[in-house]
């Protein structure tokens, strides 16, 4: 099985703060091994943790990655989820046909330099509009996967059950 990385590129804590947890948190949910963030977070990597430790899996973060050096490096497939790339429809089947064992998917803050087009493997547009990139990562992993990531169980000290009303979280036995 592949192992997917993200990376988060010109997080700003002050302003981003609530948007990078959940590029992270949803990276984790559905999948994926780690996430890299550009700028260093101390808080965001204590956040993140956190949910690990109680919910979870096996799930890494690293904060203040030169991202250049991440990617120029990054040994398998590199994915950039834009909203200038080919429709996720038409990418996903070379995507899957192209996968190493190793994947690292580029979602960006703000303006994404000319240079992550360029080292990608692909560049898919997840819909050519505005939106968010957690919803783009979101719909990604989830084809990628085919809806695998939703089912799997991080074995973690909390668990939440589904119920059709309320709440029901319980606390497993270490």
């Amino acid at each position: 099985m592949t192992e997917i990385y993200v990376l988060r590129l010109g997080h700003r804590p002050e302003r981003d703060k609530r948007v990078t947890t959940h590029v992270a948190l949803t990276s984790r949910a559905l999948g994926a091994k780690g996430i890299y963030v550009s700028t260093k977070d101390e808080e965001l990597e204590r956040s993140v943790r956190s949910v690990v430790k109680r919910f979870g899996g096996d799930f890494c973060i690293t904060t203040g990655v030169k991202w250049k050096e991440v990617l120029r490096s990054f040994d398998g497939t590199r994915v950039h989820l834009t909203m200038y790339g080919t429709h996720i429809d038409d990418a996903l089947p070379r995507v899957r046909s192209a996968m190493t064992d190793k994947m690292l998917i580029v979602v960006g803050a703000e303006k994404v330099p000319p240079e992550v087009y360029q080292a990608a493997t692909f560049n898919i547009g997840v819909g050519n509009q505005p939106h968010s990139e957690v919803a783009a990562l979101a719909i990604f992993l989830d084809r990628l996967r085919e809806g695998e990531g939703l089912r799997t169980d991080f074995k973690g000290r909390m668990t939440v059950l589904p119920c059709d009303r309320g709440k029901r979280v319980v606390n497993n036995p270490e």
